[in-house]
């Protein structure tokens, strides 16, 4: 997969930067605009809510200038802004629509020393080996594709003392990283989904084949690999439709895989706005609000009820422990 923008907006101060100079040449016969500021673009925040998927044809560069780590308590130790926000897949659930015309399309930042370096210095100056969630609000497997910087990344890392990164993907592109010297250091989490999800609510994204295919060459490669079930969807015979997703991974994930890999499970949360975007920009698709089973949580925005989270979280630990009975469930949300 290949991302070829149909306009850009950038902030001139990339053109300080070695990625901003590179990314400028790349794209040099693509429409640009130059911005102020990547978080406040005008002519976004004016369009409406049926102009969604054209929006995300767009790229936004910049310079990140938030650099403020957040406490993590599951697979990291910190949430870092790092290299990239947004994506140019559609998720019909993804929470950075929280404010589509913000952040939901694309964004790339240049400034990747500045970002790197502060880890660098950050492991160095902790007495614990710490881990760094470096794609919480972003997929750095598909912005690998337009800017190389997962490779740049680990390249320049795999030296640290201590220290490791990781991030989650839905995008099955991993070949680049395969012959990488990474050194143990870096953690890939990739989010499955049941087929028919992927399908009609994860628009854009690596169908389920080659996620699971991206798994195994992964840890063939000698990553740690994780396996996100996320977000888990409630939807007409959701049972069904999740214990034939537990089924396929034990037949098709490797031995190599399967001897430690980690599982995260995680249920949707899903939001006004959300419903409000999904009705404009994708008409005839499925509604992910069900009112019957789902309860407002404050600030617009609404999770599935006590009842069906604790009735998902049995069924997951009955049927993973009848087919991954030697993995570790991280956590269940």
């Amino acid at each position: 997969m290949m991302f070829t923008p149909h306009g850009i907006y950038y902030e001139k101060e990339i053109e300080n930067y070695e990625l901003g100079k590179v990314l400028l040449e790349k794209f040099k016969d693509v429409p640009k605009t130059i911005i102020d500021n990547h978080n406040n673009i005008e002519e976004m925040r004016k369009k409406e809510n049926k102009e969604f998927l054209k929006m995300k044809t767009n790229l936004i560069i910049g310079v990140r200038k938030t650099h403020k780590y957040q406490e993590n308590h599951k697979v990291s130790d910190y949430l870092v802004p790092y290299t990239s926000s947004g994506c140019v897949a559609a998720c019909m659930y993804c929470y950075l629509v929280c404010n589509y015309n913000k952040c939901a399309y694309l964004r790339l930042f240049v400034n990747r020393e500045e970002m790197l370096e502060k880890i660098l210095k950050t492991t160095e100056k902790s007495e614990k080996n710490l881990t760094f969630e470096i794609g919480s609000n972003s997929d750095l497997i598909l912005e690998n594709t337009i800017t190389n910087n997962l490779v740049w990344t680990i390249e320049n890392f795999k030296d640290s003392k201590k220290g490791r990164l990781t991030f989650p993907t839905k995008f099955a592109m991993v070949d680049s990283l395969l012959d990488l010297d990474h050194k143990g250091k870096v953690i890939i989490r990739v989010s499955v989904n049941p087929e028919e999800i992927i399908n009609n609510v994860e628009f854009g994204t690596s169908r389920l084949n080659g996620r699971i295919e991206a798994i195994n060459k992964l840890k063939e490669a000698g990553y740690e690999v994780g396996i996100l079930i996320a977000p888990v969807i409630f939807v007409e015979k959701w049972k069904d439709k999740y214990l034939e997703l537990i089924k396929r991974l034990e037949f098709d994930l490797s031995n190599k895989v399967k001897k430690d890999v980690f599982f995260e499970i995680i249920f949707m949360t899903y939001s006004y706005i959300h419903t409000k975007i999904n009705e404009e920009a994708f008409p005839n698709s499925i509604n992910l609000f069900d009112k019957e089973i789902m309860t407002g949580r404050g600030r617009g925005k609404y999770w599935y009820k006590e009842q069906v989270r604790k009735e998902g979280e049995a069924f997951f630990r009955d049927n993973m422990k009848k087919y991954f009975p030697n993995n570790v469930i991280i956590y269940i949300v």
